[in-house]
């Protein structure tokens, strides 16, 4: 058995099954994330510089059309603080809200108030529930640990297809490095594989899907990027974001409110992060999240160990959870404690486009073509 061992720089440890360390003690997540980081971090004068000028870009290209650009908004902060900062920018968007069945109510909330403040067009989006719920079961059969796939695979699904159905060409994304420089690929899956997606509900799900939104992997690299020549944009990582800052600034000058914890817009991403994982796994995501402050200097490696010591889930409230997410599934809570307690399984025994041979080489065509 492998013995244990924490980074001497972040909070990951050797609960991740491919961590490595140096001689020195400092984890591979480390190196990597300030390797990244130099590559697309500018939170700087330089930063500010290639963000006017992707901005002017963005406007120019968007002359005649109703819309310079889209953007996923789920309520949470880094979409709704990149939707306040675009309409500051003057970009003319449309915001699209994914409504996938696990809404938490203060994130619906926010979408509303943030496109009310800044008069964004906003579509929302319904999943058809019973595909939702099938999806879902189909995952919690299967075992694997990343059950984020289902919700995140219909909301990119589903921005794209609005991009090419509104004839936008500019994609506005709120991922950045300065809060998410770490996720180990052990801990799951990309989301973005239909196949992948069609593989475990043909093995464990009782139906065919009949509405649910399904891409791929090829569709994601190829068409996209050079038919319809869309761009993804990432425009936090060239502005200084610290997400403390920029939860005060959201509450301060618009009806935003904040909703407890790093994606926790979700009633069902709230379990799976702080319950299924911790508990089925032994994942625990705040690692990967509070790592990622650390590496970017918004927190001390101190603080995060000071959170480490409370567990990821709050024991009085856990029964209640299992009972609301079991009842949104239509199962009893037994039936969802079996399905955590069952055999662990990796995404690897399922299909996967992105260990394929084809796409390996797609992929590298993709980075090429993008240089």
């Amino acid at each position: 058995m492998r013995q244990y061992q924490r980074c001497i720089n972040c909070v990951m440890d050797t609960t991740d099954p491919e961590i490595e360390f140096d001689h020195e003690g400092v984890c591979n997540h480390c190196r990597h994330a300030k390797e990244v980081g130099k590559r697309i971090w500018f939170p700087n004068e330089q930063g500010q510089r290639k963000l006017e000028l992707i901005i002017q870009k963005i406007k120019s290209e968007g002359e005649g059309k109703r819309y310079d650009a889209i953007v996923g908004l789920s309520g949470g902060v880094d979409s709704s603080y990149l939707v306040y900062k675009a309409k500051e920018w003057g970009l003319r968007l449309l915001a699209v809200h994914v409504d996938a069945g696990w809404n938490n109510k203060i994130a619906e909330e926010n979408v509303q108030a943030i496109c009310k403040d800044g008069n964004i067009d906003l579509e929302i989006v319904k999943i058809n529930w019973e595909d939702m719920r099938e999806l879902q079961l189909s995952f919690l059969k299967a075992a694997v640990p990343n059950q984020d796939i289902p919700q995140d695979h219909a909301f990119f699904a589903t921005l794209y297809t609005y991009a090419v159905k509104n004839n936008i060409k500019y994609v506005l994304n709120g991922s950045n490095w300065e809060t998410e420089n770490i996720l180990p690929g052990s801990w799951g899956y990309n989301a973005m594989d239909g196949s992948h997606v069609i593989d475990i509900q043909r093995k464990h799900g009782e139906r065919q899907l009949k509405n649910f939104p399904i891409m791929n992997l090829y569709k994601l690299k190829l068409y996209y990027p050079f038919v319809k020549k869309m761009k993804v944009i990432e425009p936090l990582n060239l502005l200084p974001y610290h997400k403390e800052d920029a939860i005060k600034e959201l509450e301060s000058n618009t009806n935003w409110r904040y909703y407890g914890g790093k994606h926790y817009e979700s009633i069902w991403t709230r379990f799976f992060q702080s319950y299924y994982l911790p508990v089925k796994f032994n994942f625990d995501k705040r690692k990967a999240h509070l790592s990622s402050l650390i590496v970017s200097k918004q927190i001390t490696r101190d603080e995060a160990l000071k959170e480490l010591e409370e567990k990821p889930y709050d024991d009085s409230k856990v029964s209640d959870e299992k009972k609301q997410i079991a009842s949104k599934l239509g199962i009893s809570i037994d039936e969802l404690s079996a399905l955590i307690s069952s055999e662990n399984r990796s995404h690897s025994e399922y299909y996967c486009t992105g260990n394929t041979f084809l796409y390996k080489q797609i992929f590298k065509i993709h980075k090429f073509l993008q240089r």
